[in-house]
């Protein structure tokens, strides 16, 4: 399990989905639920690693979201 910190980003690339860019500037597409999270938004993420799923994105491994939450 990672636990990550960093900014909410969301893509219009082929149909949309969700980023995140951590403070140390890798970037993960996320996969699973987020809430009412927004672009912009500084979140703490727990999740497992998918560094070998190929998504439609391209923008980095797969994490698939066990817990999120917005921090200040």
């Amino acid at each position: 399990m990672s636990k990550l910190v960093g900014t909410l980003k969301k893509s219009d690339l082929e149909g949309g989905h969700w980023i995140l860019e951590t403070e140390d500037g890798d970037t993960y597409q996320l996969k699973g639920k987020l809430g009412q999270l927004k672009d912009g938004t500084k979140v703490r993420v727990e999740g497992k690693v998918d560094r070998g799923a190929m998504g439609i994105g391209m923008t980095g491994p797969s994490l698939h979201v066990e817990k999120i939450s917005a921090v200040d």
